[in-house]
Parts: C-alpha cells; sequence; structure tokens
C-alpha cells in the first residue's frame, strides 16, 4: 500500500504556494483562511517540516517548501491534462509566455491570420522581460531564448542579427553608407544588462571607435529605441526580422552597415509530451510557417 501525504492538504498547499497568500488561496478553493492554516499545518507536521515562513504579511517558501511546491506543480499539471483527456477533448485556450519586444514587432501583426484559420483556439499573450522557469504552471508555450531544457520540445525561429536602422529623413539615401557617417548622428543604444551596450558591442566586432564627442541616447529595451529611430532621433541597431515591415512601409531605412550576430537566438518551447495536442500543433505548424515565411 502506498504511504501518500494528505491529499486534501497537498491540494491547499500547491494553492498557498502558487498564490503566495492564504487568503487568496482560501478565495480560489471556496474555504476559510483558517481551514487554509490548518491544512498547511496537517501537512507540517506531517512531514516535520516547516513549509512557509511568515514575516508579517509576507509569505513565503522554505527550501522544503520550494521541493515541494515544484513537484506538486508538475502532478497537478499532469492530473489536469489527465482530466481533459478522460472527459473528452484538451483545453482551447491557451498561454503564450513571450518576449514583448518579439510579440509588439513580430508575432501581433501575424496573430489574425492565426486567428482565422483557427478561430476556435484562443491566445492569452504573457510579456516577459528575462527568460521565465519553463512549466506548464507558468505557461502552455513559450517563446524565449531558452534551449535544451529537459522534458521539453524547442524550435529555432531566429538567431539575432542586429542591423543598423534610422529614419529616412535622417539618413538620405544618396549618402555613401560609411561608418564614419555614424559619427555625425546620435546612436540610440540599448542597455542589454549583462550583455552590455549593443553599439559598444557593434563597435567591439567591427573595429569601430566612435569618437569622444559621439553623441548617444540610451534605451532600457529595444522597443523604445525602434520607437526614437522611427521619430528621427538617431540610428538604432535592431534583429533585421523585427523591423521587416517599417522598412516595407518607410518608417525606417537600413543603410549598407556592417550588421552583428550575437548569439542569442528566439526559440519555441512546450512540453514534449503536450505537442500533439491539437490546439498545441496547430500553433507548431503556423508558427513553422511563419518564421520560414
Amino acid at each position: 500500500m502506498r504511504k501518500t501525504p494528505p491529499l486534501r492538504a497537498l491540494q491547499v498547499f500547491e494553492a498557498a504556494a502558487r498564490q503566495e497568500h492564504f487568503s487568496r488561496a482560501a478565495d480560489e478553493l471556496c474555504i476559510t483562511q483558517s481551514a487554509v492554516s490548518h491544512q498547511v499545518r496537517v501537512l507540517e507536521e506531517h512531514f516535520s517540516e516547516q513549509l512557509f515562513n511568515r514575516e508579517g504579511r509576507q509569505l513565503k517558501l522554505t527550501l522544503k517548501g520550494k521541493v515541494l511546491y515544484q513537484e506538486l506543480s508538475h502532478i497537478f499539471d499532469s492530473l489536469s491534462r489527465l482530466n481533459q483527456k478522460i472527459s473528452g477533448g484538451y483545453s482551447q485556450d491557451l498561454r503564450l509566455a513571450v518576449y514583448s519586444s518579439f510579440a509588439v514587432k513580430w508575432l501581433i501583426p501575424r496573430l489574425s491570420d492565426f486567428r482565422r484559420q483557427y478561430p476556435e483556439i484562443k491566445i492569452r499573450l504573457n510579456m516577459i522581460t528575462d527568460d521565465p522557469e519553463l512549466s506548464d504552471s507558468v505557461a502552455d508555450m513559450f517563446i524565449s531564448g531558452q534551449s535544451g531544457y529537459p522534458g521539453f520540445w524547442h524550435l529555432l525561429l531566429h538567431q539575432e542579427r542586429l542591423i543598423p536602422v534610422c529614419s529616412p529623413e535622417l539618413f538620405e539615401r544618396s549618402e555613401s553608407a560609411e561608418v564614419t557617417s555614424l559619427f555625425k548622428y546620435p546612436l540610440l543604444t540599448v542597455d542589454e544588462g549583462p550583455l552590455g551596450l549593443d553599439w559598444q558591442r557593434w563597435g567591439l566586432e567591427n573595429k569601430v571607435s566612435f569618437p569622444d564627442s559621439q553623441q548617444e541616447h540610451i534605451f532600457s529595451h529595444v522597443l523604445l529605441a525602434i520607437e526614437a529611430a522611427i521619430a528621427g532621433q538617431g540610428v538604432a541597431l535592431a534583429s533585421d526580422f523585427m523591423v521587416m515591415k517599417d522598412i516595407a512601409d518607410g518608417r525606417l531605412i537600413s543603410p549598407k552597415l556592417p550588421d552583428i550576430y550575437t548569439g542569442f537566438e528566439f526559440n519555441f518551447s512546450c512540453k514534449k509530451n503536450r505537442i500533439k495536442e491539437p490546439a498545441i500543433a496547430a500553433f507548431i505548424n503556423w508558427l513553422s510557417q511563419q518564421s520560414h515565411s
């Protein structure tokens, strides 16, 4: 006979850990806050381990609590999918965690085509700025920089290639595209955090030293730099696939100047055991066609 922890207490603990709040967990489970506290105590007594640190109103998982929550998260996700299988059909509602820059400049303009082909599938976009934990508790699908994650299937969408872009009015089409031409214009620089300043990396890669007098405007996100370039405020570096439409529509031009490959890759990811679910399979098929068009 299997020896298992009290199952009701596990369910209550998982909700409390996910919500990081006893009151919100109580609302989700339609029980009282004191009932949540009781079930958590039952589990702590069962394991003889403290699972939460309570600091005033703050509720934080202990190390053992984190281990238990991570395992339970996977177990309840599997039970949810099993329920869908047995009760008939998979969910048509999918959550996609995606970089804001990728979503705004590439994905969203194309999504109307997906919705036209698959009107029954609903995609909820969750914007991310950093790589999230790949887990069903976060999203069903991901577009991030991660690959080789155990238990996940990955599809390479794009290798990042940065190209200089600016408004047509700033950099005349007739102007000779010499590297030294850049010295006349402000650089719209994105601070990539641990990766450093993008124009600095471009200069090192292409053996270009910018003069000390070079104007530079710093942005925390590439979307801001692209919009500043469209507004004629300087020259930005942007992923080539993200600015294709802006270039085609005449909002930006890309002078014939050196580019750089950053080594960063945009990857689609989902769990290996979910790639045959009809809604996810449809999105993968559509995304594959779009990334090669």
